[in-house]
């Protein structure tokens, strides 16, 4: 069995800061209550390893970021990588909370060009449902429509001066049709793609791949640029695609009848946990065992 490592994979500029964000703000405020609001960036095993320092994690897919600051009375409270609107900062501050913004760069750049364009003109922002970065930028002004689907087109009426952007960790292919669909009503739209490039040149290394069998993609469930990447690799003509958490959440019978596995990972994972699944497979291909080597004491790092 080949097995082909794709790269680049492993944290982004924007997580990486988030998480060295988090881990400094502990060891600057020693015995200071923090809280996330929400997960800092979407992997399971880096909220763990945030929540084993002390830092208390909000999360409940039921309730905006506005919303979960009612559960926080005092202390230090993180703003995700994902970023949040302007509404989220205010309420903190009436709170008298200490606020330790983490937002990614990219991310606050697309908050920037939206507040921007809204003094003149609307914004289709196109996301997904539900997901903080979206819910972060839709409640930016009541003249930013979330498009996710051809659909929600219909509901809008004549629009000004319109801008047409999107959130950061979509499928760029996802994008251009909806774009598409977006011009053919607004034909006089400006576009601004802001697909960051780290979820870029990742999904077009999984696009490149020829004659592979099957795509793990090492990623957490709740992270939306590594499902797209799962969603790539079909797309992209690869019979199979896996989305896995670790080594642990892969079943040996996968591989029967594998002659070339690829492996990747979301932008949010750890490095670690992609070669533990890369060593797993190595003693496979070598031996026909499937062991999984230990983690590293961080698996952080």
């Amino acid at each position: 069995m080949e097995i082909i490592s794709v790269h680049p994979r492993g944290y982004c500029q924007g997580v990486a800061r988030a998480i060295r964000i988090a881990y400094e703000t502990v060891q600057k405020h020693p015995g200071e209550p923090v809280t996330m609001l929400g997960m800092i960036v979407h992997n399971a095993h880096v909220v763990k390893a945030c929540e084993d320092l002390g830092i208390r994690c909000l999360e409940d897919p039921r309730r905006t970021r506005l919303e979960l600051l009612d559960d926080i009375d005092s202390g230090i409270v993180i703003l995700t990588a994902h970023g949040v609107s302007d509404a989220v900062y205010e309420k903190a501050r009436a709170k008298g909370l200490q606020i330790v913004d983490a937002t990614c760069p990219d991310v606050a750049r697309t908050h920037d060009l939206v507040k921007q364009h809204v003094r003149t003109g609307d914004v289709l922002y196109i996301g997904k449902p539900h997901h903080p970065e979206a819910e972060g930028v839709v409640g930016l002004s009541e003249r930013v429509h979330l498009i996710s689907r051809p659909e929600d087109l219909e509901k809008l009426g004549p629009l000004s001066q319109v801008l047409i952007t999107n959130q950061t960790t979509l499928s760029k292919l996802d994008v251009q049709d909806l774009v598409r669909a977006c011009l053919q009503k607004y034909p006089d739209a400006e576009v601004a793609d802001e697909i960051c490039q780290a979820t870029s040149v990742r999904q077009q290394a999984v696009l490149d791949l020829k004659d592979v069998d099957l795509l793990i993609v090492v990623g957490d469930p709740h992270s939306n640029n590594s499902n797209q990447l799962r969603e790539l690799g079909a797309r992209a003509g690869i019979p199979r695609a896996l989305l896995i958490g670790d080594a642990q959440e892969l079943d040996p019978r996968e591989l029967r009848q594998v002659s070339r596995v690829a492996v990747t990972s979301g932008s949010s994972t750890p490095t670690a946990l992609t070669e533990q699944v890369l060593s797993a497979l190595h003693t496979y291909a070598e031996t026909g065992s499937w062991i999984i080597p230990d983690l590293p004491q961080d698996p952080l790092l």
